[in-house]
């Protein structure tokens, strides 16, 4: 009776303890911290005469297995999250062959919003986990053609967070943990 009151009151202890840590260092300061959003409305369509920049965009290699960095031209955007908001419209958009996109079919940029220590929130469409295909892999590839993209073209940015419709998501498929904004990660591109 004395043994099981005390692991009953071990387990109350670890539950209070497990609580306040995550309050502390997850509920917190993502609550209070200040920052300045900036955000960039939908993408409007533009001429194709329009001023261009060239930016590497990426993705899935032959195999399967990696990601590809390609050069394309994007429209020019005027300032950090105007740029960043075509470079992601252009890395969502559907691509001729033989190049094969990471994103899903049907997945629609729905905004960029970027704070004042580089954290840029890229709100996608449903879609990017409705019509994802799974797999670790995929996910990866998915999750990362879209970071590296916006942190290899854009140094003012230095992590990417993916929401959907307009909400933070704990995965895009069960695998990467998009609960905070991730770093550039050249390791899965050839």
């Amino acid at each position: 009776m004395i043994a099981a009151r005390r692991l009953l009151m071990i387990a109350a202890f670890a539950l209070v303890v497990a609580f306040l840590a995550w309050a502390l260092f997850v509920a917190i300061p993502r609550r209070y911290t200040a920052t300045t959003v900036t955000a960039a409305r939908p993408p409007v369509p533009t001429a194709s005469s329009g001023p261009k920049i060239k930016a590497e965009l990426f993705y899935v290699s032959e195999d399967g297995q990696q990601l590809v960095a390609v050069e394309r031209e994007v429209p020019f955007g005027e300032g950090t999250v105007e740029q960043a908001q075509q470079i992601v419209g252009a890395q969502v958009a559907p691509v001729p062959e033989p190049l094969i996109s990471p994103v899903p079919a049907g997945t629609k940029l729905r905004g960029v919003f970027v704070t004042e220590r580089g954290e840029a929130y890229v709100d996608l469409s449903h879609e990017i986990a409705a019509n994802h295909p799974g797999g670790t892999l995929n996910e990866i590839l998915t999750v990362y053609a879209i970071v590296d993209t916006l942190t290899a073209n854009l140094p003012a940015i230095t992590s990417v967070q993916l929401l959907i419709d307009g909400k933070e998501v704990a995965t895009l498929a069960g695998h990467v943990d998009l609960r905070r904004p991730l770093t550039k990660n050249l390791s899965w591109v050839q």
